[in-house]
């Protein structure tokens, strides 16, 4: 790399992790004019950067090699792949099953911007319109599943939906999910129990005041806190809502390679 590095850019560790779920085709193959690792880096900065795709530097490779790439990497599943595994890897190394029996549900509200804008809808307790991104992590916030919805959208109308994604990521270990009051009804935990899943509400103390630690639900909090240090998502800037949805995968990669990498390299040298 000639280059001046990005903070963002990927290290020799973390790149021996990921280049394998990347590699779609190889790396050597005629056809390929840039390299993979620093498509790869190009796509990290804009996550962690916020700038639009034909704001991506010029020591990088062009914009539209990095969006065409990250599409195809998005259609192959590739970083679900990645957060899948190295999901279980974080478990098992802190000695829990390698994929989880209870998950924690919620949603977030991004505003629009004028890409978004056609497809956004309004969220009248966020007071804000834009879209919704119903999120399922595990005990630790590792992201297993999500689904992207207009804002108007009801948290309840999509548990059927992201209970059957969390067990197909899981491979149906799923027993127990938590979840706050817009997720009350008879109906909800029908759709939940006909994944299997067990719907607990966690419901805020009748006599409240101040802030209050709920139980469980406070670590898919932690993990909207550690998705906004990702200046990319902090509105919705993308046309299609699958982008929208790749991107939060492509993040919760850059959090967790660095811990799955460690791992590995200890686990290698031992």
């Amino acid at each position: 790399m000639t280059r001046k590095p990005y903070p963002s850019d990927v290290s020799d560790e973390e790149w021996n992790f990921a280049a394998p779920y990347l590699a779609l085709i190889d790396e050597q193959a005629p056809q390929r004019r840039y390299s993979l690792r620093e498509v790869f880096n190009a796509l990290r900065w804009l996550a962690r950067a916020g700038a639009p795709w034909r704001l991506v530097p010029h020591d990088l490779p062009p914009w539209a090699v990095v969006y065409q790439q990250f599409r195809r990497w998005e259609e192959a599943g590739c970083f679900e792949a990645m957060v899948s595994d190295m999901r279980s890897i974080i478990r098992a190394a802190q000695g829990r099953q390698g994929q989880p029996s209870a998950v924690i549900l919620d949603g977030r509200t991004l505003q629009s911007s004028c890409e978004s804008g056609p497809r956004a809808g309004y969220d009248g307790y966020k007071r804000r319109k834009g879209s919704k991104v119903h999120m399922a992590v595990d005990t630790l916030g590792h992201l297993i599943a999500l689904t992207v919805t207009p804002a108007d959208e009801q948290e309840r109308a999509q548990v059927d939906a992201l209970c059957e994604q969390v067990q197909q990521a899981t491979g149906n270990t799923v027993k127990l999910a938590w979840a706050d009051q817009g997720y009350t009804g008879e109906q909800v935990k029908r759709d939940a129990a006909e994944n299997a899943i067990e719907l607990q509400v966690v419901k805020l103390p009748e006599a409240k005041k101040g802030f209050v630690l709920l139980p469980r639900r406070w670590v898919v909090e932690r993990s909207f806190a550690w998705l906004a240090r990702f200046r990319r998502l902090s509105r919705d800037f993308e046309r299609m809502p699958e982008v929208l949805a790749g991107l939060h995968f492509v993040v919760f990669a850059m959090l967790m390679l660095p811990k799955a990498a460690m791992l590995l390299a200890s686990g290698a040298s031992s």
